[in-house]
């Protein structure tokens, strides 16, 4: 992945990011339901029928393990960097009001699973 153009890296990196919060918002972010295997399968599919970058990668590059072993750790950071970032202030009053007028109480942990209870709340709200 080296040889790669920064824009392209920078792509693939949003690829994952996106890949991996719309899988954990299908589990609705149950640590019991994840599958890295279901969420790699997930991945390779997004980026074989939607991801501009894939196909500007060289076949040689894609079929060397090297190249594979590259996108498995770039993959397990931005997961890392996904569970590792805190809910904004915002979200933290946000959902602490929310769950206070519907008497619900959902446990997050970082900032993207944040927005998954915000927007699970409003919907609930909405739906009153």
């Amino acid at each position: 992945m080296k040889d790669l153009s920064p824009n392209i890296k920078s792509s693939i990196t949003r690829s994952i990011t996106q890949t991996f919060e719309q899988y954990m918002t299908s589990i609705n972010w149950d640590e019991d339901e994840y599958d890295i295997e279901e969420f790699i399968k997930t991945w390779r599919e997004y980026i074989t029928t939607k991801a501009l970058w894939y196909s500007k990668i060289p076949d040689k590059m894609k079929n060397n393990p090297a190249f594979h072993e590259d996108l498995a750790q770039r993959i397990n950071e931005v997961i890392q960097r996904i569970l590792s970032e805190p809910p904004s202030e915002e979200q933290v009053a946000n959902i602490q009001m929310l769950q206070e007028k519907l008497d619900i109480y959902l446990n997050y942990h970082c900032k993207a699973e944040a927005a998954y209870v915000e927007s699970v709340l409003k919907e609930r709200m909405e739906n009153q």
